[in-house]
This record gives C-alpha cells, structure tokens and sequence, in this order.
C-alpha cells in the first residue's frame, strides 16, 4: 500500500488522513511564516515473537527554536532475519516516505529540500558497523542524515509508537 492510501496518526488528532496531515503542515507554518522550518523523518522498528516487524515511521515539523508537531504511520512487515535488515528496512521506509511528501504538490513548495533523515544507528552498540552504509545510502537519495544522539525522530519520536504483537501481551503476575 503507498502512504497517501493509508492512515496517519496525530497525538492532537488522532487517525487521520494524508489530506488532513497536509492541511495541518499548511496551517502550522502559515500561523508563523517567518520562522525556519525542518521536516525530519525517522523510523524505528520492534520485532514481534512470530519474527515479524513492526516498522513505525514518525514524520516531525519542527518550528526551529519554538516546537514543533509529529505524524506517525505504523506497519507489520514480514519476517526479518538480522539487525542489519531491520536497520536498512528502518532507513529505506524513511526514504520513501520522504519522497512520497516532497512530491505532493502542495507540500513541496514549502519543503525547499529541507528534508533531514533521523536513523537509529550510533557510535555505541551493535549497530555502530552500519553507520557510514547508511548515512551513505541517505546521503545518496539526497537527504541530510542524523545519526544518535541527534536521530530523535527515529529513536524518540518513532519509537514511543513501535507496540509489540498480541504475542507479546502484558501477562499479570498473581500471588
């Protein structure tokens, strides 16, 4: 399914759609045209007990010294063997997502390519091998690249809506 034909999510205005999240970019920046603004893309994922991935990809306005607001899409993808396949699944549903939204015609104007890709990879830790491939990759597509600590929109913003499957349910524990 593309992204303009699924469902977005907004913490102020619950499940909307691509048109909804269009006018509320548009109203945002219209209230304070005078400021800079940074669309920022990140995605994070979580694997569930079957093998499949949750991939959540968080889109961020950010009013640069004054907030911003956030959208969010969720998807459960196929099995996933390897941190290194979640990792350029991760950097790859970025990708696409910003170049579905810097090709929607009332959008693009006010992008300016100005588009910034948030990955959860870092200096620490096992994904730290990945770092330059990626960067590469986002690099490539003509994107600017965040990596930890700086990749909010992927390790803050995408991560608080990565939920675990059915599978995973919380379980109480009695006495």
């Amino acid at each position: 399914m593309a992204a303009s034909e699924e469902q977005f999510h907004s913490p102020t205005l619950g499940q909307i759609n691509q048109g909804v999240l269009v006018n509320r970019v548009r109203e945002f920046v219209a209230a304070e045209q005078e400021r800079n603004y940074r669309l920022i893309i990140g995605t994070d994922s979580l694997p569930n007990l079957d093998g499949q991935v949750y991939l959540v990809t968080a889109i961020v306005l950010h009013r640069v010294g004054n907030g911003g607001i956030y959208f969010w899409q969720r998807h459960l993808t196929k099995k996933m063997h390897s941190l290194r396949d979640r990792m350029y699944a991760e950097a790859l549903a970025s990708i696409s997502m910003a170049q579905h939204l810097e090709h929607l015609p009332t959008l693009a104007p006010m992008l300016r390519d100005n588009i910034e890709i948030h990955v959860d990879v870092g200096e620490f830790g096992p994904t730290r091998e990945m770092i330059q491939e990626l960067v590469g990759m986002i690099v490539a597509h003509g994107y600017s690249a965040k990596t930890k600590p700086e990749s909010f929109a992927a390790s803050k913003v995408a991560d608080r809506h990565t939920i675990p499957g059915p599978k995973l349910a919380f379980v109480p524990v009695t006495s």
